[in-house]
C-alpha cells in the first residue's frame, strides 16, 4: 500500500474564471494532464454545482487512476481551489508522476499563493 499523497490549497487564483466554473472544460484538461505525466485515467466524474445568488457554482472534478485518484474542488466566489493527488507505488514508483501532475494542476490556476503538503503512505515491503 506504499504511495504518495499530495494536497494543495490554492488562493486568489488568477486564471480565467471558466477554469473554476466549467466542469467539462476543467475535466477534459485534467484527463489530458494525467495522460501527459504518464498516469492512466480509468474513469472520471465532473460536476458543476448550482450557484447561490450572484455567486457562480463551483466544480468537483474526479479522475480515477489505475494508480489511485485526483480530486479538485473549486470555489469561484473565493477564487480558490483544493487539489488532492494520490498515487500507489505498487510495482512502480509513481512519485515523480504525481509531483509532475500536481505542478501542472497548480500552474493551471495561477494562484497568488498555495499551501502544499506531501505525505508518504504505507510502509516499505
Amino acid at each position: 500500500m506504499k504511495g504518495l499523497h499530495l494536497t494543495a490549497d490554492l488562493y486568489q487564483c488568477r486564471c480565467d474564471a471558466a477554469w473554476l466554473t466549467d466542469a467539462v472544460k476543467l475535466g477534459d484538461w485534467c484527463v489530458k494532464a494525467v495522460d501527459a505525466v504518464g498516469l492512466q485515467a480509468v474513469d472520471q466524474l465532473f460536476h458543476t454545482f448550482p450557484g447561490a445568488g450572484s455567486n457562480p457554482g463551483g466544480v468537483t472534478a474526479t479522475v480515477l487512476l489505475a494508480e489511485s485518484h485526483v480530486w479538485l474542488h473549486t470555489w469561484p466566489d473565493e477564487r480558490a481551489v483544493t487539489i488532492d493527488v494520490y498515487v500507489c507505488n505498487f510495482g512502480d514508483d509513481n512519485s515523480a508522476k504525481a509531483r509532475g501532475l500536481m505542478y501542472a494542476l497548480v500552474n493551471r490556476f495561477q494562484p497568488e499563493w498555495t499551501e502544499q503538503r506531501s505525505l508518504d503512505r504505507g510502509t516499505e515491503s
